[in-house]
């Protein structure tokens, strides 16, 4: 497994170099490959499904929640304004959004569920040290809600990757335009958020029964 790597808009200024160097809320690709991130059955359905119900455009995330056989308990996305290299501005966020649309499971022994992070980006698929904050923040935002912590996707305008895993596509991309629910092979899931300036609105989407 090997990664390519990318500088990035994070790492570009010294303040942010010092602040992922001093506190390590950063994980490298071989962190992250030894972490032991289960394996997505079917990559492509779940970021189409996703793509077709949040849209994201550049800088946007998309946390997912799911559960078993990879069905879709809640989603939410929201558009991260400030790049940084240092993973707890993105753990903060995340758990935001988490709170939001799924109530925790921190009395469990073991995580029952499991959450994904699509982050819509410019570049192409090499790891960057942004990546790698958000790597970390979606795994320690996955300790703290009581979840198993899945796979980081990228979607950039040359297509998917999930990292870590060598697997991604084409389609969808940055940019492009989304497929309709009913065209993506997913069933119809529960409501998702997506934050914009700052604001929720739900998506009306139909209720899983």
């Amino acid at each position: 497994m090997t990664f390519g790597f990318a500088p990035s808009a994070a790492a570009s200024t010294p303040a942010s170099q010092g602040s992922a160097s001093r506190h390590g809320r950063v994980l490298e690709p071989a962190e992250w490959a030894a972490a032991g991130i289960p394996l997505l059955s079917n990559p492509r359905e779940v970021v189409s499904g996703l793509h077709s119900r949040h849209n994201p455009g550049v800088s946007t995330a998309v946390i997912a929640v799911l559960g078993p056989e990879e069905r879709l308990v809640a989603s939410a996305s929201f558009t991260q304004r400030t790049a940084s290299a240092d993973g707890w501005d993105y753990r903060n966020s995340l758990l935001s959004a988490l709170r939001r649309v799924i109530p925790h499971d921190l009395r469990r022994k073991t995580p029952a569920r499991t959450a994904v992070l699509l982050f819509c980006r410019e570049g192409d698929e090499r790891w960057t040290e942004e990546d790698g904050a958000w790597m970390w923040g979606l795994r320690d935002a996955c300790t703290l809600h009581g979840l198993r912590c899945g796979a980081y996707i990228t979607l950039t305008r040359a297509g998917w990757q999930v990292l870590g895993e060598g697997r991604g596509g084409r389609h969808p991309s940055a940019g492009s335009r989304p497929l309709r629910l009913e065209d993506t092979g997913i069933e119809p899931g529960p409501p998702s958020l997506r934050t914009v300036a700052g604001a929720i609105e739900p998506l009306r989407r139909t209720a899983a029964r």
